[in-house]
């Protein structure tokens, strides 16, 4: 991509070939982190679109991430599911993370779903469990925001004070206790990898009041609240950080992380199900 002063013209270019290829307007967006994935199966598709496809359309290049766009309805919403994502660590800028994002929005996704696999720092969750992210910090120190505005999308100087609605947090709790699941509530932090953290700054992050830590999500919340979506982020807990009292350093390595989360894939599913079924997201508002 040659200037970064040309997104609004690719977001339009890859939103009308979208559109050449289905004629759904989705409601809501989904991002299906490492060994989330199963979701997109349950999606009565119209259009499955793999990333190459679409112009200016990053590809994906972790394991567990397929790269591809399904489009369709769920639970009586049409939506756009990201089977996959790609991330900061994979070497593209933070506009290319957010770019799918933008191009959500400009389809009229007004909502966004963001899911991702992340490492527990609060030493009280378990492997297996998921949270639902009330709130942020970003670590990275870098967002998809720097350069030039897109005017056309949201304001020069946006606040991320409600970057996690509290009615959508509510209505998690509520989608998960309809279908049995217990849910944790928590702050991801965001890390740039691709390596897992040490204990040094594990502790840290504890400090920070962090629970969970991931290497995605953050860019794209902040493109979302940038755009004027509601965001939900649901965090599927891999792994909880060792104490280093006692002497314990754990070797974690990506292929227990996706064992973990493909094992939470069901239970994933259906609380992914419950809450969208329950979520009103209103007629779809292309841009």
């Amino acid at each position: 991509m040659e200037s970064t002063g040309n997104w609004p013209k690719w977001r339009r270019e890859a939103a009308d070939y979208v559109r050449s290829k289905c004629s759904v307007t989705p409601q809501i967006g989904l991002i299906l982190g490492s060994g989330l994935g199963p979701l997109a199966d349950e999606i009565e598709a119209q259009a499955v679109i793999p990333y190459k496809d679409v112009p200016h359309m990053p590809a994906s290049t972790v394991q567990g991430h397929q790269g591809e766009f399904v489009i369709g309805t769920l639970e009586g919403k049409t939506v756009m599911a990201m089977k996959g994502r790609v991330h900061y660590y994979e070497g593209y800028s933070m506009q290319e993370i957010a770019f799918p994002v933008w191009l959500m929005r400009t389809l009229g996704a007004t909502h966004l779903i963001v899911t991702c696999a992340a490492g527990g720092a609060n030493r009280s969750f378990s492997a297996g469990d998921l949270m639902v992210i009330v709130d942020h910090i970003n670590w990275m120190f870098d967002n998809p925001l720097i350069g030039p505005s897109d005017d056309d999308l949201g304001t020069r100087f946006p606040s991320m004070g409600e970057a996690y609605p509290w009615e959508l947090v509510e209505l998690a709790q509520k989608a998960a206790d309809s279908v049995g699941i217990r849910v944790q509530r928590g702050v991801y932090i965001g890390t740039t990898g691709p390596y897992y953290t040490t204990m040094a700054e594990g502790q840290l992050f504890r400090l920070l009041h962090a629970d969970a830590v991931g290497m995605s999500t953050v860019p794209e919340v902040i493109a979302a609240t940038h755009a004027g979506m509601k965001t939900l982020g649901i965090a599927a807990i891999t792994d909880v950080s060792n104490d280093p009292k006692a002497g314990k350093r754990g070797i974690l390595t990506h292929e227990e992380v996706l064992r973990t989360a493909n094992a939470i894939g069901p239970k994933f599913v259906r609380l992914m199900k419950a809450i969208i079924r329950q979520l009103d997201p209103g007629p779809a508002q292309a841009q």
